[in-house]
């Protein structure tokens, strides 16, 4: 059987890092953002990507609506695998 996930060391080893939490900030108001515009809703299984990347900013050009399936099955960086 495999170990439980231990979310919190995942936490203190990466996601609670301020660069980490900086990222997480542009992200959900990218998806207000979207969602005050009425393309997004909580629920709906889209997700509000950036066409070039969060450092490029939160402007309306820069972000679009896809479905998860779509938004996250592509390889991130070129060492990474694509999902079959």
């Amino acid at each position: 059987m495999p170990e439980k996930r231990n979310y919190r060391k995942e936490y203190d080893n990466y996601q609670g890092k301020p660069e980490q939490k900086k990222n997480r900030a542009t992200r959900n108001a990218a998806r207000s953002k979207m969602e005050k515009a009425g393309k997004v809703k909580k629920g709906d299984n889209k997700d509000v990507d950036h066409v070039k990347g969060v450092s490029k900013g939160n402007g309306s050009k820069n972000l679009r609506v896809q479905p998860k399936s779509t938004n996250r099955s592509f390889a991130r960086d070129k060492n990474a695998k694509k999902k079959k």
